[in-house]
């Protein structure tokens, strides 16, 4: 009897160390073998089959998440660029100069011409005239400029395309169509006429403008004005702006405000007039 007890004890040992070699070879194959076998498997699902994955590239176009307030501090920092006064009665001071040169690199921000054209997102050359004509229309609506404005004509104004960028992060950019009257410099009727303005190149809202009008700062309410066009814009409530600085502007007649920009700095909005030009502004900075 012990010999049988014996015997089998032996017999579940030898069973146990041949299950015990046949686990280790089993795990030595896997760990050999096993990532080339699951390679090739998954190759058989992708190769020859159309898989999409959205990937971010450095250089890819807009950034189209930015909200309305971050595309204005974006085009209000560009803008700051321009090393030319825009408005006429600083103009007449200096020559006319060539497009190109109007505008740099200012800091973190950049306002240059767009050599590549429009996008098949953004209003085209010819479609920026009617574009502009509509958005006058709207404001004229809104009691933001008067009606008396005329409508821009492609014969009497040049337009050009910019893009003012975010230079640290240039897929936060935005494009930016710019009217102007094109014989600024000359003595032709000016009244009743933008003289410049500038617009979202791609859904053709006025972020600045510059026009001529028959009214006088008295006839002006620019708490009115700076609400109606926020809303336009699709921005907050604005809140009234002080400053120390009498010389910030080339006019007595002016009130400023604020909105929220990008984080926590902010966009200071100017509503302006030139008086005995009789010149209306509404201006970023």
């Amino acid at each position: 009897m012990r010999d049988d007890r014996i015997n089998d004890v032996k017999f579940r040992q030898m069973i146990f160390n041949v299950f015990l070699l046949l686990f280790t070879i089993l795990v030595i194959g896997t760990t050999v073998w096993g990532p080339e076998a699951l390679a090739r498997y998954q190759d058989r699902l992708i190769l020859g089959q159309p898989h999409l994955e959205e990937v971010e590239t450095m250089g890819a176009g807009y950034r189209y998440t930015l909200n309305s307030n971050e595309r204005l501090f974006i085009v209000a920092q560009g803008l700051s660029g321009q090393i030319l006064p825009e408005s006429e009665q600083s103009a007449m001071t200096r020559a006319e100069m060539p497009v190109d040169a109007q505008y740099r690199a200012t800091g973190n921000y950049a306002f240059v011409v767009n050599h590549r054209g429009p996008s098949d997102q953004e209003i085209t050359d010819a479609e920026i005239y009617a574009t502009c004509n509509r958005q006058l229309e709207i404001f004229k609506e809104e009691g933001i400029l008067p009606a008396s404005v005329r409508e821009v004509e492609e014969s009497a104004y040049g337009a050009v395309l910019y893009s003012a960028i975010d230079v640290l992060e240039p897929r936060n950019n935005v494009a930016v169509w710019k009217l102007h009257l094109t014989n600024m410099q000359t003595n032709s009727n000016k009244a009743n006429r933008l003289l410049e303005v500038y617009l979202d190149g791609d859904n053709g809202k006025i972020y600045e403008f510059y026009a001529r009008t028959e009214l006088g700062w008295e006839d002006i309410d620019p708490d009115a004005i700076v609400t109606k066009w926020s809303e336009y814009m699709g921005l907050g409530a604005p809140r009234v702006y002080e400053t120390d600085n009498p010389l910030q502007e080339t006019t007595p007649f002016f009130k400023q405000y604020v909105f929220d920009g990008i984080g926590e700095e902010r966009t200071v909005v100017t509503v302006g007039f030139y008086e005995g030009i009789n010149e209306l502004f509404l201006k970023i900075v």
